[in-house]
């Protein structure tokens, strides 16, 4: 066999990626990680995946006085380097997939325009938040100031604790994050564009039976307003509202803005591989295991589950794709 072939690419970092690569190198498979993931992908796409838009990480095993995401993805790709990962930030623009990896493995084309040559690939690309596109938007959230994408993330964190906070939705995922939010916040409000929620009965009935809940119907964010705070650091105050119907606008005091419109997972280059989807554009994979319908081929994280997507289960998915892929290739001499 070729020795220009690799055993196991890894593509995409973020936890699944970083522990993905973990386990291959300690198994010697010598994997490469190409931490950045398709050019063309919607949202703001960072090695390490949105953990590199999240400040204080509390809810992670292992970090008792809480880490942020930024770091906690650096500890986790210096682990992998010290087992020997071989990390390229690099876009990989073009997969072809091959039906038979063992004698023609799958080729990998860089934005650069270098090939690699994989007989197991791992995909663990992620998804990115739909945002609103507001100006403040994204700066706001990057630096710790208000703006999250994940109420379960940081809802509990101490600067949210007794504040009146503000969700924008109308499905079941803006419900579940209300609902969240309100064991936590003085007061929850859901944004909302219609003057009815898209989100089920059941959702709908769990957060309006909430004391601390309220909907503000036929309105839309347009605006995120913020001051510094005793440190300098900006935070937000107050967001803008506009009413969809009469234009009118209004402010709304808030410490906390959760944007819950959903997320798209980071696919669209790999949608004429021959790779299955679900109706969402999430990776199907089979089963409990993260194998694809391509042989050779595994997916981990948030590219592969619509549900979850937190950084524990997106580690435990990245250990299941290595250990996975090592198998595949022990089972076909390849290792």
């Amino acid at each position: 066999m070729s020795e220009s072939v690799e055993k196991v690419v890894i593509v995409g970092s973020g936890p699944a990626g970083w522990t993905a690569a973990i386990y291959a190198a300690r198994a010697q498979l010598d994997p490469i990680v190409y931490a950045g993931v398709a050019k063309q992908n919607p949202g703001p796409v960072l090695p390490g995946g949105q953990l590199m838009l999240t400040t204080d990480v509390e809810n992670y095993p292992g970090f008792p006085e809480g880490v942020t995401g930024p770091d906690m993805m650096e500890k986790f790709q210096k682990q992998a380097e010290r087992f020997g990962t071989r990390v390229l930030l690099h876009d990989v623009d073009e997969i072809s997939f091959s039906d038979n990896p063992v004698d023609r493995p799958h080729e990998l084309k860089t934005h650069k325009g270098e090939t690699v040559r994989a007989h197991a690939v791992i995909v663990s690309t992620g998804a990115t938040a739909n945002w609103l596109g507001l100006k403040n938007e994204l700066r706001l959230a990057q630096t710790g100031g208000g703006v999250s994408a994940c109420a379960v993330c940081d809802g509990a964190l101490p600067m949210f604790r007794g504040a009146e906070l503000a969700v924008v939705g109308g499905g079941d995922t803006a419900m579940e994050e209300a609902t969240f939010l309100t064991k936590f916040a003085g007061k929850v409000y859901v944004i909302h564009r219609r003057d009815e929620l898209r989100a089920s009965k059941v959702m709908q009935e769990r957060l309006l039976s909430k004391p601390n809940a309220e909907v503000l119907w036929n309105k839309s964010v347009v605006d995120c307003l913020s001051e510094p705070d005793h440190m300098g650091n900006d935070k937000l105050t107050t967001v803008v509202l506009e009413d969809t119907q009469t234009g009118e606008r209004s402010e709304l005091p808030v410490k906390g803005l959760f944007i819950a419109i959903g997320h798209t997972p980071a696919t669209k280059f790999l949608r004429e591989t021959g790779l299955e989807f679900d109706d969402s554009g999430y990776i199907d994979l089979k089963g409990r295991s993260s194998a694809t319908n391509v042989p050779g081929v595994f997916a981990a994280g948030d590219v592969a589950d619509a549900k979850y997507r937190q950084a524990i289960t997106a580690a435990g998915m990245g250990c299941q794709a290595a250990l996975d892929a090592e198998h595949w290739l022990a089972a076909h001499d390849l290792i």
